[in-house]
């Protein structure tokens, strides 16, 4: 898709909705501009796709739940993931998505449409999941990492199927090609039907007369392949992203399973996290927050030199605006909060004890008990 919208606008339902409601309203979306139903037409079959995309992740309360907390992002919208993504054809949708219709697309189960398909059961493959670790910088930038992972692959001599040339196979006879099975008992509620994959030939329809010398029928390889990943600006410790079709291929063809990257948060030696704001603690000496002067605070991208105006209390906390983490949806960014605290010395030498007792005697550090009252009041949060 060249533009990403809400994936419960898609489908034309709140985000409150429930399992049942997204299910029906995505097949009503898939029967209204399924390609049998608009051949040649290039708007419906986007639209096809689109409904489908939604509703891969709104049907997954995990991707669902990254979704209403990240949107895009989190369900792979900024690391190449999703139908629209290119990551799944048009086969792979009907085979992910043909058992909300009670039975497989090409058996007529969806309103009649789609005999192309016949019934013969697709693998998939399973998911990879990888963990990447980045620092505030990487966080506040967005960036692009390049990992090795070992996976399986399709057999690049028999292009995956498991058979060593195109005439190596041959017809299933126990489900005759249909790839499935159908068992009749009787019950006490009368005579039932089920309908299982056959497991002969593991739903495929065919088994093979002669395998593959190089993958030993499997159709499968293992190699390391290095891919790149990008990650977006305002991601957070324990997020999830996926990358549609790049985990382990499927055994003898079929639809490659997804890349899961799960986002580790490197701490930073100074500033703490707190969702998109950052905090730094800065402890003054008590003559710099009685005099007021110049201190140096560090950003995510160096530091900078913060004024300290004269009387400032412990407790008091400066905003630096814009200093923060963006938001992963892009909706502006956090700030750099300092918290100030002030330093008291355990030791004192004997003329450092003159000087503050000199002080003491002074009208201005002499507190009354309104003045001890208003400073209780203010950090009550302390002595309780």
């Amino acid at each position: 898709m060249s533009s990403k919208r809400d994936y419960y606008e898609i489908l034309g339902v709140s985000k409150s909705a429930s399992d049942e409601e997204i299910k029906k309203a995505y097949r009503k979306k898939a029967i209204q501009f399924h390609p049998d139903k608009n051949p040649d037409d290039k708007e419906a079959e986007e639209k096809f796709k689109e409904a489908a995309e939604a509703y891969e992740v709104l049907s997954n309360s995990e991707k669902r739940q990254r979704y209403d907390q990240y949107g895009h992002a989190g369900v792979g919208g900024a690391a190449g993931g999703g139908f629209g993504g290119g990551g799944f054809s048009m086969d792979d949708i009907f085979s992910q998505f043909g058992d909300i219709f009670g039975g497989h697309f090409g058996g007529g189960g969806f309103g009649g449409f789609g005999g192309s398909r016949g019934g013969q059961h697709v693998n998939r493959g399973s998911n990879l999941r990888v963990r990447v670790k980045l620092n505030l910088a990487e966080i506040a930038k967005g960036a692009e990492k390049k990992i090795k992972v070992r996976k399986h692959v399709s057999c690049q001599h028999c292009n995956g199927t498991g058979a060593d040339g195109g005439n190596a196979f041959t017809t299933c006879n126990t489900c005759r090609g249909t790839g499935t099975v159908t068992r009749i008992s009787n019950t006490i509620l009368g005579r039932m039907q089920t309908q299982s994959v056959c497991p002969d030939c593991q739903g495929e329809g065919k088994t093979i007369t002669r395998k593959c010398s190089h993958c030993q029928g499997e159709g499968l390889l293992q190699q390391e392949e290095i891919i790149s990943i990008n990650i977006p600006a305002g991601v957070a410790e324990g997020m999830q992203l996926s990358m549609s079709g790049k985990g382990n291929a499927a055994r003898r063809g079929g639809v490659n399973g997804d890349l899961l990257i799960v986002v580790e948060e490197e701490k930073h030696p100074e500033l703490i996290r707190d969702e998109n704001d950052l905090i730094f603690n800065l402890l003054l000496s008590f003559p710099t927050a009685a005099l007021g002067g110049t201190v140096e605070i560090p950003t995510i991208e160096s530091r900078v030199k913060v004024k300290i105006e004269a009387g400032t209390q412990p407790g008091k906390i400066l905003r630096l605006r814009g200093k923060g983490l963006p938001s992963v949806n892009g909706y502006g960014t956090g700030d750099l909060l300092v918290n100030i605290s002030v330093y008291v010395p355990e030791a004192l030498s004997r003329d450092e004890k003159k000087l503050i007792e000199k002080l003491e005697e002074s009208e201005n550090f002499k507190t009354s008990p309104s003045i001890s009252r208003r400073i209780f009041e203010k950090f009550r949060n302390l002595f309780e």
